[in-house]
């Protein structure tokens, strides 16, 4: 084990449990301003883990994903995604049903873009303003993927370069047109009467045996690029 490799999982699980918690606030505060306040009356609109952690989506599957390795489990390596309890939505409180469900369908992955780019914009910060920014920056990102010897990152750029990487990879994840995920419901929108009932039909385990052994590859295909942009550009700066 590499000595960064605890610290660098316990900040990938604290980061993903608040960005799971700031995701599902997101979904909860604009179906609130869109007309329905189920979720505000059921205290969803907060940033509190507690009222949004499900045990499986939010606790055991990110801990196997992020501490798994560190222990030779191995088999969700990666899979920096995880998924918390659903934002109750009437969507006949809404006065436009199809256009607000896709508002607030699209608030969750939204708020995990809006995160990245916080934390990237922090780091260019940091490349332009701190003495050696770029250097400690660049180097600092790079090990949030691979350790560099002989090098320490900088925990708060660490942080940041963590943030990125889960945020982009929730947003990417949410967005898999697989139930229960946000892109199934963006689709279902989308889809002819006939076809959403049989949509409806996809039994719940295909849709899991899909996000766990689809999305890792659909995610690390658009994250690559996505982390060598961010490396670009911090190099760049």
């Amino acid at each position: 084990m590499q000595p960064n490799s605890l610290v660098i999982a316990i900040f990938e699980f604290v980061l993903l449990i608040f960005s799971l918690s700031v995701h599902e606030c997101a979904h909860a505060w604009v179906a609130s301003r869109l007309g329905d306040q189920t979720a505000r009356l059921q205290g969803r609109i907060t940033l509190n883990p507690m009222y949004h952690i499900d045990p499986i989506g939010t606790l055991l599957f990110p801990a196997i994903a992020i501490f798994g390795p560190l222990i030779g489990m191995g088999m969700l390596r990666g899979m920096l995604v995880g998924w918390a309890k659903p934002t109750p939505v009437i969507s006949r409180n809404f006065q436009k049903i199809r256009r607000d469900e896709n508002l607030v369908t699209l608030a969750g992955p939204a708020s995990n873009l809006f995160l990245a780019l916080i934390a990237f914009f922090a780091l260019i910060a940091g490349a332009v303003f701190m003495p050696d920014g770029r250097r400690i920056v660049l180097y600092s990102f790079i090990s949030a993927f691979q350790p560099i010897e002989d090098f320490t990152p900088h925990p708060l750029i660490l942080l940041c370069a963590l943030a990125i990487l889960i945020n982009v990879s929730l947003l990417i994840f949410n967005l898999l047109p697989i139930p229960p995920l946000d892109g199934s419901h963006l689709l279902r929108n989308a889809l002819p009467y006939n076809a959403v009932q049989a949509y409806d039909r996809i039994p719940i385990w295909i849709s899991y045996l899909l996000m766990i052994f689809l999305g890792g590859y659909i995610i690390q295909a658009f994250l690559v690029p996505a982390i060598r942009m961010v490396i670009w550009a911090l190099a760049h700066a």
